[in-house]
């Protein structure tokens, strides 16, 4: 039978959760790229600029939890870039921003960092 230290499962969890996180950061920028690539105005730019929004939502609520063992300062800057993409999403959808590659940068920046 195996077993394990609490320690051992506790840093498997932590890596499991932020291969989740880059994965659905690594989705949320295909999906943006596909977007700006079909059009502003299209199924595809909806769908993405929705996905992005909701994944930074998650993401912002899960930062705020004071049980979120990052450093204060990193779940701070962390936070403000997500309400940025929230608010930018929003940008977009009303035809305020065109910024795309914003959006596509952040999630891909965020998303190298959690490797």
């Amino acid at each position: 039978m195996y077993q394990f230290s609490y320690a051992e499962v506790a840093e498997s969890s932590l890596q499991d959760s932020r291969s989740r996180e880059r994965q659905a950061l690594e989705r949320a920028r295909e999906m943006l790229e596909l977007g700006k690539q079909k059009g502003i105005r299209s199924q595809e730019a909806a769908d993405a600029l929705n996905y992005a929004r909701k994944l930074w939502l998650l993401l912002i609520d899960d930062l705020a939890n004071p049980e979120n063992d990052l450093p204060d300062g990193l779940r701070a800057e962390l936070i403000s870039i997500g309400i940025w993409v929230t608010r930018e999403t929003e940008n977009i959808k009303t035809g305020m921003s065109d910024n795309f590659d914003g959006l596509i940068e952040i999630c891909s920046i965020v998303g190298d960092g959690l490797r």
